[in-house]
């Protein structure tokens, strides 16, 4: 869960960073993405909270969600290994300040 205080700006930007709308919205101060069939993400309002939220997104391959983000005009860090060699990460941010990881698990 991520708390924003501007729902409309923070679900605009989530759409440009999964490459889709939200697919449900249950109530007027919440939009969910279902990413996997046990794992959601979702976006409510919370000014009191926001800002606040670590996100971690798995991806297959980091280099290309990184190019992809790019071309919707979204830019994270520069990439990182971890400890040990067994992932690499990027970070960015949403417009209310919570962190999105992307990890992408090395075998």
């Amino acid at each position: 869960m991520a708390p924003v205080t501007d729902l409309p700006r923070a679900t605009t930007w989530y759409t440009h960073l999964l490459g889709r709308p939200a697919d449900t919205h249950p109530m007027p101060s919440l939009a969910e993405w279902q990413l996997t069939p046990d794992t959601w993400l979702q976006l409510f309002h919370s000014p009191e909270h926001a800002g606040s939220t670590l996100i971690n997104i798995g991806v297959p391959d980091l280099d290309s969600a990184l190019a992809e983000l790019a071309e919707r005009g979204l830019e994270a860090d520069t990439s990182q290994e971890g400890a040990g060699g067994t992932v690499r990460f990027a970070a960015l941010h949403d417009p209310e300040g919570n962190r999105v990881t992307l990890i992408e698990g090395r075998g």
